[in-house]
């Protein structure tokens, strides 16, 4: 499968020169989007900027910056199949926002994740509504099998007084 210039699916990561695939489980799997990539050394060591469109929200659009390691990193350190657990998201209105059919829960919905390791470690973007501050909030955080971190990121999107679409009438 070719993946289009600038974009990937998550789930989908090069590391090392080898493609782990994850599979990302539901229809409706966000794609995002390259937008920045600034080197931080000599080593190839990388900070990636991806625009992600939240599915279940139209108008909705997060940035989510990590580390990529790069080869020369990955040969010096060891641990060829692993990116750090740090992230940044900031999530803003790009345009009307239109909401389908999405999570109530507490624990929200996970709207899009990545593989930061070959197998075990995801980078993960959780969306949980804030209904008594009609606020969206969105949780970049990463999830491992073991040795959870609490490396995390958080961001809003304030709903009061916005012109909002719910498709299944508001909650």
């Amino acid at each position: 499968m070719q993946r289009p210039t600038g974009q990937r699916l998550i789930g989908r990561k090069l590391i090392g020169g080898a493609l782990a695939v994850c599979l990302v489980i539901g229809a409706g799997a966000a794609v995002a989007q390259e937008v920045g990539k600034v080197g931080v050394d000599w080593l190839g060591n990388d900070i990636i900027v991806e625009a992600i469109k939240d599915p279940k929200v139209e108008g909705v659009t997060c940035h989510v910056s990590y580390f990529d390691r790069g080869v020369i990193d990955r040969l010096q350190k060891g641990n060829w199949f692993e990116d750090p657990s740090d992230s940044s998201i900031s999530c803003r209105q790009t345009g009307p926002i239109t909401i389908s059919d999405i999570d109530m829960s507490e624990a929200g919905e996970e709207v899009f994740k990545q593989g930061i390791s070959l197998i075990w470690k995801k980078q993960v973007v959780n969306r949980i509504y804030d209904k008594a501050n009609e606020t969206l909030i969105y949780l970049s955080h990463s999830r491992q099998v073991q040795d959870g971190s609490a490396k995390m990121s958080v961001t809003t999107v304030p709903l009061y007084g916005q012109n909002v679409v719910w498709t299944k009438g508001k909650p």
